[in-house]
């Protein structure tokens, strides 16, 4: 409650009798009855509490995160600096073309800067994560068919394919079509053929796919599929093993979708931020969402002039943030992308070939940026991946993707990135064998884990089905 003192005609010019307080002018039903309770402490306590509720949490400048197929790689700080110019932030989302010509030149710049990594025609930034930007390109390409007067209802997906691509391409009407693999963990070249027809829309790939294994096929691919008249849908979460040294446009993939907050060193985790940027070929090129940023020689402008475009699909333009952090990136790396790519990749091999001793290795090949082992050894002991990804918590490492891809039993797929020292793999590495060597001499200690986490042994199953979110003081 506030204490308003207005002027009397007193000679002290300030009259007590005078005070009026915010209360005489709020409603009575708006008033607490009882004091609110708040706890009385002072500032310096609070911040010790919030600071160490964020020391509980684990982060990238804490600890290794070898999160396969979701490239958790560290985010360079000065990108959060630029990111955090005033003339970024302080801009309005509704401020005309004349005065948000900075912000619209990076955009364009960036559009650019994607297209020529891609090596597609044109981009669109809107979408907000990767599957909304697999969500946009099936748009496309549903689109793209029906000014066609075809009326394709099918989308092949390999069996290996992230769980986002046939939830994408279904939500936009399509049929979902499995491909199976090969015993290379490859899409299976004679079954793709198979299930070719005239009512195949598209296929969705990732390449490398979601094993670390680069499809070895994938021209054939293409070419079975643009022969039937259908487009290849190019999923970008693995975009950083093969950036600098190929593109999907060289293997000839019609739309992609790049994660910005992925492969170019922006905010990831916790339900975003993030940008899942879409790149077309020259044909698709008409039916990006609207705007695209363009310029006509002497301004940049929001352009909505595109024939067959499938609208807007997020508010504004997308989040602006991320695509600043993504281009601060790129002109800081600049032909080091390659190199990136490079360190990605021998640091998977690394650790690879240091643990196949230790845990199968279902496709024993030179991988990618990432690499699936299984713990099925260790499961007919008794210890299942879960359990290993526990104990992992207790090495300073955040567990990796577990159980993915499905088709292969008690999955642990590991990615590294670039990001990390040959000691930091190191200390993985030693951290995982001492787990393999655990399960055989001790595996309580595995199967009671983590030890020595702030939160212990949950039972996901319970939480996951009856999570209890009621307050409690």
């Amino acid at each position: 409650m506030r204490t308003i003192f207005e002027k009397s005609n007193n000679t002290d010019g300030i009259s007590v009798t005078d005070a009026v307080t915010d209360i005489d002018y709020i409603d009575e039903k708006y008033l607490r009855e009882n004091p609110v309770g708040l706890p009385q402490i002072g500032e310096l306590e609070v911040m010790r509490h919030y600071k160490e509720l964020s020391d509980r949490n684990f982060c990238i400048e804490k600890g290794f995160y070898p999160l396969g197929s979701c490239t958790m790689k560290y985010n360079p700080k000065v990108n959060e600096l630029l990111a955090s110019l005033e003339g970024f932030t302080a801009l309005h989302p509704l401020a005309n073309d004349d005065a948000s010509q900075g912000a619209l030149k990076l955009m364009y710049n960036l559009q650019a800067a994607l297209t020529k990594i891609t090596g597609m025609d044109a981009v669109t930034l809107q979408p907000a994560a990767g599957a909304h930007g697999e969500l946009t390109g099936m748009m496309i390409i549903k689109k793209y068919f029906e000014t066609k007067g075809e009326n394709r209802k099918k989308v092949l997906i390999p069996d290996s394919a992230h769980g986002t691509n046939p939830a994408s391409a279904h939500m936009c009407g399509f049929e979902i079509v499995q491909v199976n693999s090969d015993s290379k963990g490859q899409v299976d070249i004679e079954h793709l053929k198979s299930l070719l027809d005239k009512d195949v829309a598209a296929i969705m790939m990732t390449n490398p796919n979601t094993l670390g294994l680069f499809e070895e096929k994938v021209l054939e691919i293409s070419k079975l599929m643009h022969d039937n008249g259908s487009l290849l849908y190019y999923d970008g979460a693995n975009f950083n093993a093969i950036m600098g040294h190929t593109n999907p446009k060289l293997m000839g993939f019609d739309v992609v979708h790049i994660n910005l907050h992925k492969t170019f060193a922006t905010p990831h985790g916790g339900g975003g931020p993030g940008a899942g940027p879409v790149c077309v070929v020259e044909k698709l090129k008409e039916f990006l969402p609207v705007p695209v940023v363009s310029f006509d020689g002497k301004k940049y402008f929001r352009n909505y002039d595109l024939k067959h475009s499938i609208g807007s699909v997020k508010s504004f333009f997308g989040n602006f943030g991320v695509l600043v952090r993504a281009y601060a990136y790129i002109l800081m790396m600049g032909n080091n992308l390659k190199e990136a790519t490079e360190n990605a990749v021998l640091n998977a091999n690394y650790i690879k070939e240091k643990l196949k001793p230790y845990y199968d290795l279902p496709y024993d090949v030179p991988c990618m940026h990432e690499f699936v082992l299984t713990g099925e050894r260790q499961k007919e002991k008794g210890v299942s991946t879960l359990n290993i990804a526990k104990r992992l918590m207790d090495g300073n490492a955040h567990p990796p993707t577990v159980y993915f891809p499905l088709i292969v039993h008690e999955a642990i797929m590991i990615e590294p990135t670039e990001s990390e020292t040959k000691a930091k793999l190191d200390e993985f590495i030693d951290t995982m064998i001492q787990i393999a060597k655990e399960v055989d001499e001790n595996p309580e200690k595995v199967l009671s884990a983590p030890h020595s986490t702030p939160v212990k042994r949950v039972d996901e199953t319970l939480a996951a089905r009856h999570p209890d979110l009621t307050f409690k003081e």
